[in-house]
């Protein structure tokens, strides 16, 4: 069994995402290629986006720090520190209002 500080884990990539050019870090913390499920921890800082991209599967987002807004077409979603998104099963992009820490759950399909 593996145990991880999901708290220390958003304090250490807010503060590698704030020295990024992309203003963005992230590690996979269960899971992977050869899973169903993979779990990844995402810091962005304010201002930063994640582009309009394909769903990898069923998935959520659980706010661990900070704002967000999950965009689907013409609707949207703010999420902030404690709130659970579901993701919808379509291209979306993801907007970080202010420095911000999700993690995100995939099953990926297929």
């Amino acid at each position: 069994m593996q145990k991880l500080s999901l708290d220390a884990l958003a304090r250490e990539h807010l503060e590698r995402a704030g020295t990024a050019s992309s203003g963005r870090s992230a590690t996979t913390v269960y899971g992977g290629h050869e899973h169903v499920l993979r779990q990844t921890v995402l810091a962005l800082t304010a201002g930063t986006s994640l582009a309009e991209h394909e769903n990898p599967g069923e998935a959520t987002l659980v706010v661990l720090r900070g704002r967000v807004r999950l965009a689907c077409g013409d609707t949207s979603w703010e999420g902030r520190e404690g709130d659970l998104l579901a993701i919808p099963p379509a291209r979306h992009s993801l907007d970080a209002l202010e420095d911000a820490v999700v993690l995100l759950t995939v099953a990926k399909t297929g």
